[in-house]
């Protein structure tokens, strides 16, 4: 989709935002708030049966008769978002598969930076409306832009716009056998940035499609301190690329081409094959950090997909 259609998309997010915002905080972020701490609310007169360790000394002494503290759990959360802006996320073969198919523009799926962009947003906007504090890392093969965590409207669509100017419409074809760790984005740079940025316990989310390697300790070091949320997001043509005949497949990466006999029954399964092991190699990595996975398709609502997550996750 070109960016008007992106943008378009986006400004409806809030209207949507409140289911969302009330599974991301109705108790389901237990590992963000265990340590987090208590704040003190009130003093009240001592009860019989409160704990004796609750006594407000000093109040009692001033008034001559017994208080006792009251505190209530901190529930403000910072949410920092990593959004993955390389260039492979700007491909995907559905937009491949979009080529070879008749039909209205408007039904193709959307990229991967595209689909991650809307999904970012909408947390985005759920965390603003119940008052928590938000930013964001921009990264590719470095950190490109960073949004420190604040409050308000203004932060989050600040966000959006600098994801905006980083939007590439248009690209059709990509291929990643190619792809070497010097041509790939840096999630290692990411994720120790976001670790030296976050000083108290907060959720992280990473939005990426996870071709590069090397990360997973720097991940398993920031989910000690932090609730992660590793957002893949990926392709159904991954795993099931169709009979489309000699097609040219372009890295965008690192420009190489390659020419993939698609009508190749071995080449398919080598194809999808290679995208599997790499899901699972993610998927394995998240598991031994301690950080959540989340597989966001391009072709799926990412509404529907965040609500399940998030409305599933309070039962934990």
């Amino acid at each position: 989709m070109d960016t008007h259609e992106l943008l378009t998309k986006i400004t409806s997010l809030p209207i949507v935002a409140d289911g969302l915002a009330e599974n991301m905080l109705a108790g389901n972020f237990r590992s963000v708030f265990k340590g987090q701490g208590m704040e003190f609310d009130e003093a009240r007169h001592y009860q019989w049966g409160d704990d004796a360790r609750a006594i407000d000394w000093n109040a009692s002494a001033r008034l001559g008769t017994p208080f006792v503290k009251m505190f209530r759990e901190e529930r403000e959360l910072t949410i920092l978002l990593l959004l993955d802006t390389s260039a492979s996320m700007h491909g995907g073969t559905s937009n491949l598969w979009g080529n070879f198919q008749s039909g209205a523009r408007e039904e193709q799926c959307p990229s991967p930076f595209e689909q991650a962009l809307i999904a970012a947003a909408l947390i985005a906007f759920s965390a603003e409306q119940s008052g928590q504090r938000v930013g964001a890392f921009l990264f590719d093969r470095e950190i490109d832009r960073v949004f420190p965590p604040r409050k308000g409207r203004r932060n989050v669509l600040a966000f959006v716009s600098g994801a905006l100017q980083r939007h590439k419409p248009g690209i059709s074809i990509w291929q990643n056998f190619l792809s070497t760790n010097g041509y790939t984005s840096n999630l290692r740079s990411a994720i120790a940035g976001a670790g030296r940025l976050l000083k108290r316990r907060s959720m992280v989310v990473l939005f990426s499609d996870f071709h590069s390697m090397g990360w997973d300790q720097e991940l398993g070091g920031l989910s000690n301190r932090h609730d992660v949320i590793a957002v893949r997001v990926s392709d159904p043509l991954d795993e099931d690329l169709p009979d489309l005949g000699l097609i040219t497949l372009q890295d965008p990466e690192t420009g190489l081409e390659l020419a993939a006999p698609t009508g190749s029954a071995s080449f398919r399964d080598a194809w999808s094959q290679w995208h599997k092991d790499r899901a699972d190699l993610c998927l394995n990595f998240c598991r031994r950090a301690g950080a959540a996975y989340l597989t966001l398709p391009v072709n799926t609502d990412p509404a529907t997909v965040l609500t399940r997550f998030f409305g599933g996750r309070g039962g934990r």
